[in-house]
C-alpha cells in the first residue's frame, strides 16, 4: 500500500531552520523528522513511499540518493572509481519523490499524484511534520469498516501552557501542559480511497479546506480517535520539545 507524505510546503513559522531546507529535513536527534515519520510507517509494514515535494525539494532528492553510503562504511578505488558499500543497514523502502510544484496547495499536491496513486487502491497520507504512535493497522481496519472515501486520524494535542484550576481566588490544581481535555483536532494520517481524487479540482485546492468539506456534507469522511501521543512541530519550540523527548531516550513516539 502505498504511503503519500506531503513534503512542500514552506514551513515559515519554523524559519530559523527552514531557510535553508525544508520543514521535513529539520533533524531530531540527528536524523530528520521525515525519516521518524516513515520509521512509524515501517513499524506497521507500510514501506512505499510516495514524497510530494516542492520548496527546495532537492534536498530530500540528495538525501534519499546518498542514503545507502550515509548508513554504510564506503570504500572507493580512485584508479576505477569503483564504489563497494559494506555494512549496511538500509531500511527496506520504495521511495518516489516527485516535483509536485513549489506553490501547489497541499490538494494540488496529492492531484498531480492522481496517475501513480489511484490505479493501486487504498493509500495513506500525512503531513512531514507530525509524530505519533498510532496504530497504522487498526487505524486502516477502521477505514475499511467505515466504508467511506475518507478517515482522517483525530487526536486531542497538547496544550501550550500550563491549566489552572481556580476555586475561590485560589488554585485548585496546577497541571503542567496537559492534553487538551475537550474537543478533537484533525492530527493527519489519513487513508484514502482513489474517489478522493474527485474531489480535488486543481494545483490551487488546499485539501483541508474544499474537500474534506465536501467530504463531511457527503457522510464520506471518518473520525478515527487516537489517544496516544502525537505532536505536530510547527515553531522552533515545538522542534525544541522534540529533541529533548529523544535526548531523554525512549522518545513516545518510538513507542
Amino acid at each position: 500500500m502505498n504511503v503519500v507524505i506531503l513534503c512542500g510546503g514552506l514551513g515559515t513559522r519554523l524559519s530559523e531552520e527552514t531557510q535553508l531546507r525544508p520543514k521535513p529535513m529539520v533533524e531530531i536527534g540527528g536524523r530528520p523528522i521525515l525519516w521518524h515519520i516513515m520509521r512509524l510507517y515501517d513499524r506497521h509494514e507500510f514501506r512505499s513511499f510516495v514524497l510530494a515535494l516542492g520548496y527546495r525539494g532537492d534536498t530530500i532528492k540528495d538525501y534519499f540518493l546518498n542514503y545507502h553510503a550515509r548508513q554504510s562504511d564506503v570504500t572507493i578505488r580512485m584508479r576505477t572509481a569503483e564504489v563497494q558499500f559494506s555494512n549496511p543497514a538500509v531500511e527496506d523502502w520504495s521511495v518516489t519523490l516527485v516535483d509536485t510544484g513549489r506553490d501547489t496547495q497541499t490538494g494540488g499536491r496529492l492531484l498531480r499524484l492522481r496517475d501513480r496513486i489511484a490505479p493501486h487502491g487504498t493509500f495513506m497520507l500525512t503531513y512531514g511534520d507530525g509524530l505519533a504512535n498510532i496504530d497504522l493497522r487498526a487505524l486502516l481496519s477502521f477505514h475499511r469498516s467505515q466504508k467511506r472515501v475518507a478517515t482522517v486520524t483525530a487526536v486531542r494535542p497538547p496544550a501550550r501552557f500550563g491549566e489552572l484550576q481556580i476555586d475561590g481566588g485560589l488554585v485548585s490544581e496546577f497541571a503542567e501542559k496537559p492534553q487538551v481535555g475537550t474537543g478533537w483536532v484533525s492530527g493527519g494520517f489519513f487513508v484514502f480511497e482513489p474517489r478522493i481524487f474527485d474531489f480535488i479540482d486543481d494545483d490551487t485546492t488546499m485539501l483541508e479546506r474544499m474537500p474534506m468539506e465536501r467530504l463531511v456534507r457527503e457522510k464520506q469522511l471518518a473520525a478515527y480517535h487516537h489517544t496516544g501521543y502525537w505532536h505536530a512541530m510547527d515553531t522552533l519550540r515545538d522542534k525544541n520539545h522534540l529533541e529533548a523527548q529523544w535526548a531523554a531516550g525512549a522518545p513516545p513516539w518510538m513507542a
